[in-house]
């Protein structure tokens, strides 16, 4: 397709490519698949006899393992002028992996299938975030950003509100933990059938088609400007602080039985925790992404960092002094905040700050860097968290800091 006819083809709604509403729609479903399966998770894995470790290890690996290919499948949409391929082929690849969650008999099961289902997403992201930039300006790309993000959020409380109320449906009052597992089962393969249909919408994008370009790989590290490499390393140092989402339902759960509340009702509240921390996250992540195209992006990921280190400090405190179930929602309700105000702009500062012959690499690489942080920051918080689980959020708190320390150095470019 020529790049007129892609133009001509890019119709809008309310100002806004159809093509980003699209891919919107894609993620919409996508994670009403994912957040009806991972919120239950971490509980599935601790009854087929996983530790804090575990969590912490399955948690990091599946975004380490997979981002490898994300500077490669950037690289290669730049390249090759070509994005959709890539897009399709991650997410029908993570759809197939995710038949098999419902098979694991051990924990060390999801630690190989996780990973596996993240390559999908390693393949998508950077050439799906390069093409959502090809069709905004730049004028209103935080915005954009904010947008796909919250469509993608929106899709999260659907499915996390889903696997709540199938939780508590699927399980009767004092279920042993086999009957807790089979109500897990049984929502893993719902979750299946919701990957699948989020594939139709991808037959409706278009791109605009560019010519293969000669560039090398090594633009991805050494060719970015300081700026950008300050930035990624800013959000690797924050992505180590800002462990695996499955230690934060462990904790939940953990604090509510301390509260005196049985195991499936402490399961079920700490899934609905995570309901609530969807919430705000959707219902923020387009104001965050207005207010960082108002007062910069910089500003917006900053002030994130201060505030996840702050809900992290808010855990420790709620642990030893105030440990309540109105606390627990304020801190998920904080914490997804952090994710409104640092999420989406990351991702479009980073745009910003790369010329357009390599957004897509230069998105590759920040995912890249972001998601092989995960895997020793999850490994880590998840020892400390069998020590102590308030330990983790120590942790978590202490790197949020350095993180600050980093963005603080990066010139924002108007």
């Amino acid at each position: 397709m020529e790049e007129g006819e892609a133009m001509a083809r890019d119709r809008r709604v309310l100002g806004i490519s159809l093509n980003i509403i699209l891919l919107g729609i894609v993620s919409f479903l996508t994670d009403t698949s994912s957040e009806m399966m991972f919120p239950v998770l971490p509980f599935f894995i601790m009854i087929l006899g996983g530790t804090g470790v575990a969590l912490g290890l399955i948690g990091g690996l599946g975004d380490s393992v997979s981002s490898i290919l994300r500077v490669f499948s950037g690289y290669w949409s730049d390249k090759y002028g070509r994005r959709k391929v890539f897009v399709v082929s991650g997410y029908g690849a993570s759809a197939a992996s995710k038949m098999f969650f419902p098979l694991s008999t051990h924990w060390w099961h999801l630690a190989v299938l996780r990973p596996i289902e993240r390559v999908g997403k390693g393949i998508r992201t950077a050439p799906r975030d390069a093409l959502i930039a090809d069709f905004s300006e730049e004028s209103v790309r935080g915005k954009v950003f904010g947008l796909h993000r919250a469509l993608d959020t929106s899709g999260a409380i659907l499915g996390s509100l889903l696997a709540f109320f199938l939780f508590w449906s699927l399980s009767p009052e004092g279920a042993e933990p086999e009957q807790l597992k089979e109500a897990i089962i049984t929502i893993l393969w719902i979750g299946v059938a919701v990957a699948f249909l989020a594939l139709v919408p991808l037959i409706f994008v278009t791109e605009r088609r560019r010519e293969p370009k000669e560039i090398s790989l090594a633009l991805s590290i050494a060719g970015l400007p300081r700026d950008l490499k300050l930035l990624i390393a800013a959000a690797s140092v924050f992505a180590m602080a800002n462990f695996t989402y499955m230690l934060f339902l462990a904790m939940a759960k953990d604090m509510l039985m301390l509260l005196g509340y049985d195991e499936r009702l402490a399961t079920a509240l700490a899934i609905l925790m995570y309901v609530v921390f969807n919430s705000i996250y959707a219902l923020l992540a387009i104001p965050m992404g207005m207010l960082a195209d108002r007062v910069g992006m910089k500003r917006v990921i900053l002030g994130g960092y201060v505030v996840f280190a702050a809900v992290c400090l808010g855990f420790v405190f709620s642990w030893f002094y105030a440990l309540s179930l109105a606390t627990i929602v304020v801190l998920f309700a904080t914490y997804g905040l952090t994710y409104a105000m640092t999420n989406g702009t990351q991702r479009a500062f980073t745009s910003k700050l790369a010329s357009e012959d390599i957004r897509g690499t230069a998105l590759g690489t920040f995912h890249t860097a972001v998601g092989l942080a995960t895997l020793p920051g999850g490994i880590l918080a998840g020892f400390l968290f069998d020590i102590q689980p308030y330990l983790a959020f120590l942790y978590g708190a202490a790197l949020a800091i350095v993180a600050m320390a980093l963005l603080a150095m990066v010139s924002e470019r108007g």
